[in-house]
């Protein structure tokens, strides 16, 4: 049985294994603080909203996730369950600000949004499941202060990427 593929087959897969490579080569390097890493995948997803739309944006940042784990070794791991739900929640907060601000907002300010999202929600999966300690609330804001200066890091690394949005139209 042959199977076509499209045009945005072929992109999907193009961007999602360059975003699985970045993600691959951030899980090599040393953390200060468990979990945290610079999330310069996300600039990928981010990308790929602003180029190419929503759908290509929520494939390449799943399939990101779960080859990944599958190529580091963490599938099906507390560390899969955190990296797709930081996923999915960064992509609930992308497709809601592209909702209600339209092309409104920068790739700069898209990342920042992304990585705060990303990590609230690994945040609340590892206080509800993994570890339901008071204390760890105590970590919460170095958490949301790293994903904020990862989040600049990466939109700062995005908006070169693609300096300008192209006009709204009529």
């Amino acid at each position: 049985m042959l199977i076509s593929t499209t045009r945005e087959d072929h992109l999907i897969a193009w961007l999602a294994a360059l975003a699985i490579a970045i993600h691959v080569l951030e899980a090599a390097l040393p953390s200060p603080i468990p979990g945290v890493k610079p999330g310069l995948a996300n600039v990928i997803t981010v990308l790929a909203l602003l180029l190419y739309g929503w759908r290509v944006a929520v494939w390449v940042s799943l399939l990101r996730v779960l080859a990944g784990s599958l190529l580091v070794g963490s599938f099906l791991s507390p560390t899969f369950l955190l990296s797709l739900t930081g996923a999915l929640a960064s992509l609930a907060a992308l497709g809601l600000a592209t909702a209600v601000a339209g092309r409104h907002l920068s790739a700069l300010g898209l990342c920042v949004l992304a990585a705060l999202a990303h990590m609230l929600g690994q945040f609340l999966v590892a206080y509800t499941l993994i570890i339901p300690h008071p204390a760890l609330l105590k970590l919460l804001p170095v958490l949301l202060t790293a994903a904020l200066l990862f989040g600049l890091a990466s939109g700062t690394i995005a908006r070169m990427m693609y300096p300008q949005r192209p006009p709204a139209a009529p």
